[in-house]
């Protein structure tokens, strides 16, 4: 009778353990609270509103919500260096740009590294300009750099320093044989409303600003990081056109997780990410601000890295800004 009511004590307690213990697997499974995805720039540019559209058709694949947080500043760098002191648990996210994480630690000591992050994925890439506002007595490309090499210092804003807008315009002026004064910003949105503001004589433009020149509000003289003229703005020359070789690789949006991030939670972030970057939705707002659809997975960007770091540490030692 003792042994009975034990076993039946024993049974039931275990069958109680097993149950906490399922409950507690069940409560493990990825993800299970809300996630924060953090954008490296600005509210209101390209960066944040491609973010955004993100976050919006993930919290529909994931069944959590995804909460968006900006710290913008020094070109992503503060951004970036926030997500790699996060745990590599998939709960800290951040929409970042390639070039912040390859270029950046070149000349600014920081807290990170290419390898302090793991690349889920890529879905466009920033395409850059030299940007004037629509009252400028600038028309052209040409008149442009006629004026500016009468008046040297001329200021332009850019989405922070060492940013590949900023190295597109100074690769720019070292082709031309200008000057120009740096205002760098918080993010494209910022740089565009101190153009609006008079308060720079061009923007180095990131993107964010190309509806702001089908409106009617600013005009692009030149494209930087591209080949060839934009079939929808055929008008606008690019680097080659104007006698200069092209600027830097262009600068890839992509969003990262802290390096240590576990396999199976890449692999539900990868498809979610996927699924959400390939929508008909998603990609009418990549093609409502002009930004070329240009998915690919995390491996497969960070396997450029090398070669871009390569590219701009021989850029910034011809140009002196590296020893």
């Amino acid at each position: 009778m003792k042994f009975s009511q034990t076993l039946g004590r024993w049974t039931i307690g275990s069958m109680l353990a097993i149950s906490c213990l399922a409950g507690g697997m069940a409560s493990a499974k990825y993800p299970d609270k809300p996630i924060t995805m953090y954008v490296a720039f600005a509210a209101g540019g390209t960066t944040d509103v491609t973010a955004r559209a993100l976050a919006q058709g993930l919290e529909k694949i994931l069944g959590v919500p995804i909460a968006i947080e900006n710290k913008g500043g020094g070109g992503a760098t503060v951004a970036n260096g926030l997500l790699a002191s996060k745990k590599p648990d998939g709960y800290s996210l951040l929409v970042s740009s390639t070039g912040s994480i390859t270029v950046r630690p070149l000349l600014m000591k920081l807290a990170y590294n290419a390898q302090s992050f793991r690349v889920l994925s890529q879905y466009t890439f920033y395409i850059g300009g030299l940007v004037v506002n629509a009252d400028s007595p600038f028309k052209t490309v040409e008149q442009f750099i006629e004026y500016a090499k009468k008046n040297p210092g001329m200021t332009y804003a850019s989405s922070g320093p060492n940013t590949q807008q900023q190295v597109g315009v100074e690769a720019f002026a070292r082709c031309k044989g200008l000057s120009f004064k740096h205002v760098p910003t918080k993010g494209g949105s910022t740089a565009n409303t101190a153009l609006m503001g008079k308060h720079v004589d061009f923007v180095a433009g990131s993107g964010s600003h190309i509806p702001l020149v089908e409106q009617g509000q600013f005009r692009e003289l030149v494209t930087f990081h591209v080949d060839e003229r934009d079939p929808k703005r055929p008008d606008i020359p690019v680097m080659k056109d104007i006698g200069c070789p092209p600027t830097n690789p262009p600068n890839g949006m992509i969003v990262i997780a802290p390096a240590g991030l576990p396999d199976d939670i890449a692999t539900t972030l990868n498809g979610a990410l996927k699924q959400v970057i390939e929508s008909v939705e998603f990609r009418q707002l990549l093609e409502k601000y002009n930004m070329p659809y240009a998915y690919e997975d995390g491996a497969s960007v960070a396997s450029k890295f090398p070669a871009e770091i390569e590219w701009y540490t021989q850029y910034f030692k011809e140009t002196g800004l590296l020893k």
